[in-house]
């Protein structure tokens, strides 16, 4: 069985190694590549059966859902589904897959790459070395991760790999999710509310996928509820923050938070976090080791194959 016509919704084709292209070319008869504000979207769909999408950049709704007659599956080359409505799809007999747990390892462990450039001020160290400034006398105020209390909002892949390294540095860890831990509690990890979470830890790494009951979890109330010198470290969707509540609080000077996703910021947005000099902006580099880019495209064709022979793997739907 094959697809009629895959549209690769921002999709290109170096995002994909040539050998996958060739798997990719064995599912369908045709493809089409264009971008979400591509005048000849709407000329595509109707004859469109597949769509594959980088997750983040349209929302995949049910007015689009719609004039999709023939949709049978959305592939999104992502972790993340939230902009597709994958309950909507559900009912119209359209499967959604993900790609999850590809980047488990590379994104942890930026986790702390990002902590330790803050904590131990590496950035400025190697720029005054590199200007022939060897000198060690302003470096003594910088911290460690030991013995400090760490947080992790969501104990998924990532959060639990994170939840581990941690112990690993010797934090005492206390984790929030929707679901007790048992296998992570029994390696040193606590669980926790999240208003005692935000309050009581020196370090709040969020890890939850985003959607309907995750968008803006982490409200104005729980952010006005951190303690103060806290490190909050997010490589997950922005969504999930109250944005305005926590430039408010940036402005106060107390907290350090970083992020990665800062292609998904609006203009607006990025300026105004871009200010303050405690907001440290990374572009989306979480996932972007070679290991986990390898394991990215196998699960997504593995995805359409998998579909196609009537046995869907990773459905979020």
């Amino acid at each position: 069985m094959k697809f009629k016509k895959i549209l690769f919704l921002e999709i290109k084709k170096e995002n994909l190694e040539p050998h996958f292209w060739k798997r990719i070319d064995e599912l369908s008869e045709d493809k089409v590549f264009l971008s979400v504000d591509d005048p000849n979207i709407k000329s595509n769909l109707t004859s469109v059966d597949c769509i594959c999408t980088k997750g983040f950049v349209k929302k995949i709704d049910k007015e689009i859902i719609d004039s999709i007659p023939n949709l049978r599956y959305i592939g999104v080359l992502a972790t993340g589904y939230g902009k597709i409505d994958a309950e909507y799809a559900a009912a119209k007999g359209v499967v959604v897959t993900n790609v999850p747990g590809y980047a488990t390892n590379a994104v942890a462990e930026l986790v702390f790459g990002v902590i330790l450039e803050r904590l131990r001020d590496l950035s400025r160290a190697k720029n005054q070395a590199a200007g022939g400034n060897y000198s060690e006398s302003t470096f003594f105020n910088t911290s460690e991760i030991k013995g400090k209390k760490f947080g992790i909002i969501g104990l998924g892949r990532i959060g639990s790999r994170v939840a581990e390294i941690a112990l690993g540095f010797g934090a005492e860890v206390f984790y929030f999710d929707r679901n007790r831990k048992k296998e992570i509690e029994n390696k040193g990890a606590k669980f926790s509310d999240l208003e005692r979470l935000v309050s009581t830890c020196d370090f709040i790494a969020i890890h939850l996928v985003l959607n309907k009951e995750t968008e803006n979890i982490i409200n104005s109330s729980l952010i006005q509820k951190i303690r103060s010198r806290t490190v909050i470290v997010n490589l997950a969707p922005n969504e999930l923050v109250d944005l305005k509540a926590l430039e408010e609080r940036l402005a106060m000077g107390d907290i350090t938070y970083i992020l990665d996703h800062s292609d998904e910021l609006s203009q607006e947005q990025a300026v105004k976090l871009s200010k303050h000099k405690n907001c440290i902006m990374y572009p989306p580099i979480g996932y972007t080791t070679k290991e986990a880019s390898i394991i990215k495209q196998e699960i997504f064709v593995q995805n359409i194959e998998n579909f196609l022979k009537g046995s869907p793997t990773n459905k979020v739907n």
